[in-house]
């Protein structure tokens, strides 16, 4: 019979170039779960991705600092104690184009993969 729990002390840390934290506590990286990721980020200030259309739904709750998300063309902004949740197949590109480091946490539904964001090229 499989653990009936999992406690996860080591999360995978993501590799990136943009001075951006990603610590994958649950996912496909992490314990090889595709059902759903869950994240710890911080992004630095000037941070940004390019625009992308995930196959996946994103719920995002910011801890502290602000994000700035462009949702089809609309710019929303969310702060400290907020969350959003985008639908897959939105057009969305996320950044802090603030002053100060933005703290947040990232479900994935299903998890998150690099083959399902389909990320725009600069």
């Amino acid at each position: 019979m499989p653990q009936s729990y999992v406690i996860q002390k080591e999360p995978f840390k993501v590799p990136t170039n943009d001075g951006k934290l990603i610590e994958e506590f649950f996912g496909l990286a992490s314990v090889n779960a595709g059902n759903i990721s869950f994240a710890h980020m911080i992004a630095p200030p000037g941070w940004s991705e390019p625009y992308q259309e995930p196959e996946f739904d994103e719920i995002t709750y910011i801890i502290s600092g602000k994000k700035q998300f462009d949702i089809n063309g609309e710019i929303v902004i969310l702060e400290k104690n907020t969350s959003i949740l985008i639908h897959k197949g939105t057009r969305i590109r996320y950044s802090n184009p603030f002053d100060e480091p933005v703290e947040y946490i990232s479900v994935c539904i299903p998890a998150f993969s690099i083959d399902k964001v389909h990320r725009e090229s600069n």
